[in-house]
């Protein structure tokens, strides 16, 4: 009888097995593709919203206009077409009668600060950077540190090259800063990091490196749902959380250099040692770099040095002077990049007027669009490739 029952129990889990082994066994099949990326580099999407009055898309391709009417087809069908697109990676969005959804016909997606969005790539220069290529691939690691200066434990990304694992070698550091509203997810995520990084390497336009991506909101310990505060943690632009500019987070930037170069071999010198970041990361950089000039590689991408005299803050006072000494000190790159449409170029025209008068010695790049992540992605393709070139 035992033994009946037991069959009988068995069989009755294989039965009811479908119904739990996996939790979306009963999706539907996909009969659009959406989007199409054609050999001429226009992109046409498509959505099903047959009782929708107005389909709209946004797209970071745009220039002059936020939104582009999709046209109604055929069976509910909503479609737009885009001119040409230089080789790069894109976000959009579809607003349905003032509904904001993302694309249900990809998988393909990433955050922005608290909004989601569908992404594809447009193949060649810089596309196919972004992108996994058949090349040797790094590591990826989220780790914890702790912080007395924030008192609490907090979170990091940090890329490791390929072979570091079986390797004995050292390697050079970068410490690349996320900006308003980001994470320590943002750069990995929205930057592309480990397919730049795994792709220049592999080229030999870029020497192995370690980089590390710390979250720079000193009252937040991590991405939205890696903290204590889990679900209950909506993601905002850092000016509006405790900590913003204070200066206690430049002040507490030496707990991350002592975790990474207690837990990686590195290079543990000014001459290997590396720090950039883009519009608050940028601002914070010039600040970590100016009071604490231990690195020879610096990045200011789109800083967000807006009102840099109207914050007082112990830290940041006598600027000029501290420059003044990483001038004398020697430093091997102090690099700048904006783009015209940026609402900071006429701030970081002016923060070269007083390097200019200081003659400290910098490289800068103008480029188009405004305060975007294709002009991020880019700054730091050109960026690390000037990096530990002697």
């Amino acid at each position: 009888m035992k033994r009946l029952l037991c069959i009988l129990s068995a069989a009755c889990l294989m039965t009811q097995a479908p119904a739990w082994a996996q939790q979306n066994i009963n999706q539907e099949k996909q009969v659009i593709t959406s989007p199409v990326v054609k050999n001429d580099r226009t992109v046409t999407f498509t959505l099903r919203a047959p009782n929708a009055q107005e389909v709209l898309i946004s797209g970071d391709w745009m220039k002059g206009q936020r939104f582009a009417p999709m046209v109604k087809g055929e069976n509910g069908l909503w479609t737009y077409t885009t001119e040409a697109l230089p080789s790069d990676v894109y976000i959009y969005s579809y607003t349905v009668d003032g509904t904001r959804i993302i694309d249900p016909n990809t998988v393909f997606q990433c955050r922005d600060v608290n909004s989601l969005f569908s992404l594809f790539y447009i193949d060649g220069e810089y596309g196919d950077y972004y992108q996994v290529q058949d090349v040797p691939h790094g590591s990826v690691n989220r780790v914890w540190y702790h912080s007395d200066r924030l008192k609490s434990d907090r979170r990091m990304t940090i890329y490791t090259p390929a072979g570091y694992e079986d390797s004995k070698d050292s390697y050079p550091v970068l410490y690349l800063l996320h900006g308003s509203g980001g994470d320590e997810e943002a750069w990995i995520t929205l930057g592309s990091v480990a397919r730049i990084m795994d792709n220049l390497i592999a080229e030999g336009k870029a020497k192995p490196m370690i980089v590390v991506m710390p979250n720079g909101n000193p009252s937040k310990q991590a991405a939205p749902g890696e903290t204590r505060d889990n679900l209950a943690y909506t993601p905002a632009m850092s000016n509006t959380f405790v900590g913003y500019k204070d200066g206690s987070y430049e002040e507490s930037f030496h707990e991350i250099i002592d975790y990474v170069e207690g837990h990686y071999r590195v290079k543990a010198d000014k001459a290997h040692r590396a720090i950039a970041g883009l519009s608050m990361g940028g601002f914070h950089s010039l600040q970590i770099s100016a009071n604490y000039p231990i690195f020879d590689y610096v990045g200011l991408f789109s800083p967000g040095i807006s009102g840099l005299a109207d914050y007082k803050v112990d830290l940041y006072e006598n600027l000029d002077e501290k420059l003044t000494k990483l001038k004398n000190d020697g430093i091997k790159l102090y690099w700048i990049g904006i783009g015209t449409d940026d609402f900071l170029y006429k701030d970081v025209a002016d923060y070269r007027k007083k390097l200019d008068a200081l003659d400290f010695p910098y490289t800068y790049k103008e480029s188009d669009k405004g305060h975007v992540w294709t002009n991020w992605r880019k700054y730091l393709l050109e960026f690390v490739q000037l990096m530990n070139k002697e």
